[in-house]
């Protein structure tokens, strides 16, 4: 919690009886571009933005497979969970190309600079879609209703007194093409002096 209080990236594994995986987390408002380069090359999975449920709400954002009338969009697919967390991916207004690590940075702390005053943000003024960093809504209840990597950012954003916005990562291994382990997670963490967290640890201190 100190660390993310402070801008700093935090890895997080969330449960093995659900997707088993470890991601890279950081509070929105404080990435830099350095900070996408790190998690599209130590990392390796989808950059994403998850949302506090109350600021998405704000932003009329909806939960994406809702809104597309196609058969691809039925969810009753997912193994880990009833539904995804994806809303819009977006790029702000002020981007170019927005796949840069310059462009990224720059969409995702206008993300976190909204979510930290929603009720004074005009986001289709702001952002356009589709873009390059996908937006996910957290569920209602938090982390009673779904535990998930967005339920457990958010939840750490409380915490840690930051607004209701995280970067969300997959890391994934270069060799065999899966979800990197836990255990090479937390030898990264111990390399690179981040802090490790399981997901059950991260519920107990949040207590």
């Amino acid at each position: 919690m100190e660390a993310f209080a402070a801008g700093e990236p935090v890895l997080v594994h969330d449960f093995t009886d659900r997707e088993g995986e470890v991601d890279m987390v950081y509070p929105a408002r404080s990435v830099e571009p350095a900070d996408v380069a790190t998690m599209r090359n130590d990392a390796g999975g989808l950059v994403c933005v998850a949302l506090g449920s109350d600021v998405a709400d704000a932003f009329e954002l909806p939960f994406l497979a809702d809104e597309l009338d196609h058969p691809a969009a039925e969810s009753d697919h997912l193994g880990y969970d009833e539904r995804s967390s994806f809303s819009l991916s977006v790029n702000h207004r002020e981007t170019y190309t927005g796949i840069t690590d310059t462009d990224r940075a720059l969409t995702i702390t206008r993300l976190g600079e909204a979510a930290s005053s929603p009720a004074t943000t005009d986001f289709s003024a702001s952002f356009r879609a589709p873009g390059h960093v996908h937006v996910l809504r957290a569920a209602r209840d938090g982390l009673a209703e779904r535990r998930g990597h967005t339920e457990m950012g958010i939840a750490l954003a409380t915490a840690a007194d930051r607004e209701p916005a995280a970067v969300v990562c997959e890391m994934l291994d270069d060799e065999s093409g899966e979800a990197l382990s836990r255990a090479d997670a937390r030898a990264y963490a111990d390399r690179h002096d981040v802090p490790f967290v399981d997901g059950q640890d991260l519920l107990a201190a949040l207590g």
